[in-house]
C-alpha cells in the first residue's frame, strides 16, 4: 500500500507546536530550546510533512549564500530534518526532501547545503560531499610568538557591521564560506547560559585588520579559549593574534576553533602543535544547473568553454546538455553543446565546490569525458578546497 503524504509550510500555531514536539523528540532539547530556535529561524522558514492529517516530519530552510570563486551564490541551508520514529522506514524523509528541493527550484535557488546525519538519505535526493568543517585544538604554551606591534581593542557586540565587513573580506577568497544570515550572526554574538563573550579588533579601530570573538570555558577540567569567530586579513594581524592568545597561557591551557582543513596561519607557529581533532563533511546539491554555473566565480584570466551533459532524476530541467563559457571571471550558460563532459547531479556538486577535482571524479568513475574536456574542467574549477566555520 502506497503511503500518501502532503507537504506544506506551517499554517497555524497548532502546527508550530506539533513541529516543536517532533523536533524535540528527534533532537532532544526543552520547549524553551524550541522557542529560541523557532524565533531564530522564523516560522515561515519551516516545512512539515503530513501523513493523512498528522504531521510526522519537518525541516528548516535557511536562506543565505556561499562564496565560490569570489562571488556569492544564493544558497538554501537545510537543517533540523526530523521524522517521528514510528513513521520511519516508509520514505517520509525522502518525500520531505524531494518536495523541498522542488520548492527551492521553483524559487530559482541555485544550490542547497546541509550537514548530514546520514549520507545515504541525502545522496538519494542528489546531495554529495561539498566541503569540510574542521575542529582544531592548540596548546597555548606552544604558540611562543611575541609580536605586539598592532594594538588590540576590546569592543562591544551590539554593532555587528564591524565584524561583518572584516568577515566578508576574508570569506570572499574562500570557497564554501557562508554569506551569513542574521540567524548565524545571532548564534555567534549572543551569549548562552550566562557565559561572557569577549571581542577584540586587531589594529587600528578605524581600519582594523582582523578580529576575534571568544569565550573562556572554565567548566572543563582544563581551562580553554573557545573561538566563536575570527577573521585575519594579513600576516601582521595573524602574528598579533597568536601573541594575544599566547599571553593567556598562565591560566588557559588550550585554544580551539572551527575552520578549514589547512589553515595557512598555523605556519607561523614554531612547531606543528595545532591539530585537527574532528572533521565534518557538509553536503551540497545543485538545485538549478544553469543558475548555479552562471553565478559562481571563475579564474579571472581564463577563457574557456566546457560542454556538460548532466543527469538529474528529480529536476527535469537539470537534465541535458549545457555549454559553460568562462570569460573574465564570469560564467555564461546556454542549452546545447557537444555534451562531452558527462556527469550526474551528485558528482557535479563535488566538482562545483572544488571539493574534488575533475581528475579525482574521473578516477572514481563519476564522470565520463575526453582528455581535452578534462583538462579544461580542471582549469575552470581550480581553487582552494572548500570549507566553512559555521554549523547550522
Amino acid at each position: 500500500m502506497t503511503v500518501q503524504y502532503t507537504y506544506s509550510s506551517l499554517s497555524n500555531s497548532q502546527e508550530i507546536d506539533r513541529l516543536g514536539e517532533i523536533t524535540r523528540q528527534c533532537f532532544g532539547g526543552s520547549p524553551s530550546d524550541w522557542e529560541y530556535y523557532l524565533n531564530l529561524i522564523g516560522a515561515e522558514n519551516f516545512r512539515i510533512l503530513r501523513q493523512g492529517e498528522k504531521a510526522i516530519a519537518g525541516l528548516a530552510i535557511l536562506p543565505m549564500g556561499q562564496w565560490f570563486g569570489g562571488k556569492i551564490v544564493p544558497m538554501a541551508g537545510i537543517a533540523a530534518v526530523g521524522v517521528l520514529p514510528e513513521a520511519r522506514g516508509k520514505g517520509a524523509a525522502r518525500e520531505l526532501l524531494n518536495n523541498t528541493i522542488k520548492e527551492l527550484h521553483s524559487l530559482e535557488i541555485p544550490i542547497s547545503a546541509l550537514y548530514p546525519a546520514t549520507q545515504v538519505l541525502y545522496r538519494q535526493v542528489g546531495y554529495e560531499q561539498g566541503g569540510s568543517l574542521c575542529q582544531w585544538e592548540l596548546p597555548t604554551a606552544s604558540i611562543q610568538l611575541k609580536e605586539r606591534h598592532l594594538p588590540m581593542h576590546r569592543v562591544g557586540l551590539s554593532d555587528r557591521s564591524i565584524f561583518e565587513n572584516l568577515y566578508n573580506q576574508q570569506a570572499q577568497v574562500n570557497n564554501g564560506n557562508l554569506a551569513r544570515p542574521s540567524a548565524i550572526w545571532s548564534r555567534i554574538l549572543e551569549p548562552r547560559q550566562e557565559e561572557e563573550i569577549y571581542a577584540y579588533l586587531i589594529g587600528s579601530e578605524n581600519a582594523p585588520r582582523g578580529y576575534i570573538i571568544f569565550i573562556q570555558n572554565r567548566d572543563k577540567k582544563e581551562k580553554a579559549i573557545e573561538i566563536r569567530d575570527w577573521a585575519l586579513l594579513d600576516v601582521s594581524a595573524a602574528k598579533r593574534l597568536w601573541t594575544f592568545l599566547s599571553d593567556h597561557r598562565s591560566e588557559i591551557v588550550g585554544i580551539n576553533w572551527r575552520g578549514s582543513s589547512v589553515n595557512p596561519f598555523t605556519l607561523l607557529l614554531p612547531e606543528q602543535t595545532a591539530k585537527i581533532i574532528r572533521q565534518t563533511i557538509w553536503m551540497l546539491r545543485i538545485i538549478n544547473v544553469s543558475l548555479a554555473l552562471s553565478l559562481r566565480g571563475y579564474p579571472l584570466q581564463l577563457e574557456a568553454e566546457l560542454h556538460l551533459d548532466v543527469s538529474d532524476n528529480l529536476i527535469a530541467t537539470n537534465n541535458g546538455k549545457f555549454c559553460l563559457q568562462v570569460s573574465q571571471g564570469r560564467g555564461e550558460v546556454s542549452q546545447g553543446g557537444k555534451g562531452d563532459f558527462k556527469i550526474d547531479i551528485r558528482s557535479l556538486a563535488s566538482l562545483y565546490t572544488s571539493f574534488l577535482s575533475p581528475r579525482q571524479l574521473h578516477s572514481l568513475g563519476y564522470l565520463k569525458t575526453t582528455p581535452e574536456a578534462l583538462a579544461i574542467a580542471t582549469l575552470i574549477f581550480s581553487g582552494d578546497r572548500p570549507w566553512m566555520a559555521d554549523f547550522f
